[in-house]
Parts: C-alpha cells; structure tokens; sequence
C-alpha cells in the first residue's frame, strides 16, 4: 500500500505541474474557462503576470512533492508529504471561497486523497 500511496502523492505533484504550466503559458481563452474569470479580465496585463506568479507556485510544489519522495523515506517522507498535502488542501480550500467552487474537486479533493493515504497507510 506504501508505493500505492507514493504513486498517488506523484500524481497530485504531477497534477500540480500541469497546472502551473497552465497558469503560465495558458491561452487567455482557456484559463478564463478554468478559472471562471471573464475573458478581459484574464487578458489583462496584471491579471497575466499575477496567473504567471501562482503558476510558478503551483508547479514548485508539484517539483518539490516528487523531489520529497525522490530524496527521503520513512517518518521523514511522511511528515514532509503531510505538510505538503495538507498545505494543497488549505490553499484549495482558500481557492474555492475566493476564486471558483471548481478548486475544492480539482485540486483540494486530490490532495485530501493523498493527505487520507499518507496518514493510514504509509509507515
């Protein structure tokens, strides 16, 4: 169930890549869409460069997840991907008042997946 679990905490870092990779180089026209935000507003030159901004966020902490289970173990590893993951859930949540009710399923129900995971079944 150990590596079940790590597979699963890969994939949120992995999902969190993709999608600062969206935030930073996503048509205006899609991450409009995504993010529930008028077309303007997303075409904006602020708007832009703030998206960039959390995009850069987004996916150092889809890199820092997999470098974690790349470079440590055990008590360590867990503790590290409880902080993390339970960081995800908090932002998702925080995202899902102020931004679009989308966030809670798309990011924070994954990473309260591998929150649940690491705490029950990884040593």
């Amino acid at each position: 169930m150990e590596i079940f679990t790590l597979i699963i905490v890969a994939l949120l870092g992995i999902e969190h890549i993709g999608i600062g990779l969206f935030e930073i180089f996503g048509t205006p026209d899609k991450q409009a869409g995504a993010f529930d935000m008028p077309l303007e507003f997303v075409k904006n030159k602020n708007a832009k460069v703030a998206m960039a901004n959390q995009g850069i966020y987004n996916a150092m902490l889809g890199v820092l997840i997999l470098l974690m289970i790349l470079l440590f173990t055990g008590a360590t590893l867990k503790y590290i991907l409880i902080l993390l993951t339970s960081f995800i859930f908090i932002v998702a949540a925080f995202g899902a008042l102020t931004a679009t009710k989308k966030i809670i399923f798309l990011q924070g129900l994954p990473a309260l997946i591998s929150l649940l995971l690491v705490i029950f079944f990884y040593a």
